[in-house]
């Protein structure tokens, strides 16, 4: 059971950095040189499947690594709850600044984004590549953790 966990774990959480670095490294800049107008509409295309998808796959890979600490022992034992926290972090960024920041950028119609608008890509930009550190971090713990357990 644990092997299976384990490799459940390294798919979501693998899963998990590997789309937040792609959005660092691709999406992100490809948003930040388009006009105010497009960005807008494609923030809302992009996130239409992501939205309801990366919650799950985050807090799942966090129960799983909470899990697998509570049933390793020694060093796997530490190194699963250490990867639990760092998602959990991850979470917690996404919930806390990107998600708000989102639904800002939802609530713009492209078709009239108001002169005074507040653009939010660097902000945004920002807290992703905090998330992005926190997850390749857990994934290279996670797989650490596995190699001890």
């Amino acid at each position: 059971m644990v092997a299976a966990l384990s490799v459940l774990v390294l798919l979501g959480s693998g899963l998990t950095a590997g789309v937040l670095f792609a959005v660092a490294l691709s999406v992100m800049p490809a948003l930040r040189a388009m006009p105010a107008d497009r960005y807008v509409y494609t923030h809302k295309l992009i996130g239409r499947h992501w939205d309801p998808t990366m919650p799950v796959i985050v807090l799942g890979s966090s129960g799983l690594a909470v899990t697998l600490a509570v049933l390793g022992s020694g060093t796997a034992r530490a190194l699963y709850a250490t990867a639990a926290v760092l998602l959990l972090g991850v979470s917690v960024v996404s919930h806390l600044c990107n998600v708000p920041i989102n639904r800002r950028v939802k609530a713009v119609d492209p078709a009239a984004v108001p002169a005074d608008w507040q653009d939010p890509r660097r902000l945004w930009r920002d807290w992703n590549l905090v998330r992005t550190g926190l997850a390749v971090l857990a994934l290279l713990v996670l797989g650490t953790a596995t190699a001890f357990g």
